[in-house]
């Protein structure tokens, strides 16, 4: 089902300015695509930042050169003004970017694991394709530290793969939804170790039916969608903030009501709650990008919203979700 609403319901930025500008850490110039974690009472970024001195090219090849991305963490006691903690993981080696982190807690033999999730580039000369990666991550005397011995990639082997996010449905499996192009995808799992452990034979099986997995398509003027924000529960089912790129090479947020039993779409919403506006999110490295990553459901009904500008900063915004889903009928 997809719903019009007569009054478009947008989310409202908290501020004018990004929440973490560009330059605003030293050895780095861009922090942008920031996941999103509420944890012990403080809202932690982890954001992707790419090292000074890259550049444009004007060539042939990839847009920039020299485009090296870490993960850093960034925290704040209000979600208004964050202050830059430390680096999770720096590029190195075979890799040469960690980006567009998304940290999740899920629920799996018994325990609640925090994972975080990423997209994996490799070194340009390798010739592969961008992949999941994922770590648990541990939360120690006020730090997030990465289980080294957890790394892995996700998904089918040599196939481009992005924009994953992890949950738990009804009945306490694992969901990763990701996102093949140009449609977003649902693999399920019975446990977050069957998940680490799904091999070539699995996501082979997988790809034969790919089409049986896709949960959302892009709408008829966009040329591809992926998942925002790790969904989260409601009482309509669980919420998922996605990306959808236009035609026209902009990038809007939308939002999708799954089932938690399945995590299919049982809701679209045809219009976007953000799109960008305001001068930082319409010029940078790309123009015309806002790119949610992370959201938490705050106790006052609202959503905080943390999203990337135009590949230069990040940005926070509320939505009001009883008026979101006010028009949703919950089965």
């Amino acid at each position: 089902m997809t719903i019009t609403p007569d009054q478009l319901l947008r989310a409202e930025r908290i501020s004018p300015n990004p929440i973490v500008a560009a330059d605003s850490v030293p050895g780095y110039g861009p922090v942008f695509n920031a996941g999103l974690l509420h944890h012990d009472d403080r809202y932690h970024l982890f954001a992707r930042a790419v090292r000074s001195g890259y550049r444009r090219n004007h060539g042939e090849g990839p847009r920039f050169l020299d485009y090296f991305s870490d993960i850093l963490v960034f925290s704040s006691p209000d979600g208004e003004r964050y202050e830059f903690d430390y680096v999770l993981i720096r590029a190195t080696g075979a890799t040469m970017a960690y980006e567009d982190p998304r940290v999740q807690w899920v629920h799996s033999d018994g325990v609640h694991q925090l994972v975080m999730t990423y997209t994996r580039l490799p070194e340009p000369a390798s010739g592969d394709p961008w992949r999941i990666g994922a770590h648990r991550l541990t939360y120690d005397d006020g730090r997030f530290v990465l289980d080294e011995s957890s790394a892995t990639l996700l998904g089918p082997p040599g196939i481009a793969n992005k924009d994953a996010v992890l949950f738990n449905l009804a009945d306490g499996r694992v969901a990763m939804i990701h996102r093949i192009h140009p449609d977003v995808q649902i693999a399920r799992f019975d446990s977050l170790a069957a998940l680490w452990s799904s091999d070539a034979d699995f996501w082979s099986d997988y790809l034969a039916v790919l089409d049986d997995h896709v949960i959302i398509t892009p709408s008829a003027a966009a040329l591809g969608v992926g998942a925002g924000a790790p969904p989260f529960e409601t009482p309509h089912g669980l919420v998922l903030v996605f990306h959808e790129r236009e035609v026209s090479g902009r990038y809007t947020a939308k939002v999708a009501v799954l089932d938690p039993n399945d995590g299919r779409v049982r809701t679209i919403f045809d219009e976007p709650i953000l799109v960008p506006e305001l001068e930082w999110e319409r010029v940078g490295d790309v123009d015309d990008v806002v790119f949610v990553q992370g959201a938490h459901l705050r106790n006052d009904g609202t959503v905080y919203l943390t999203y990337g500008a135009a590949d230069r900063c990040v940005g926070a915004a509320t939505l009001n979700l009883a008026s979101l889903l006010g028009g949703v009928t919950t089965p």
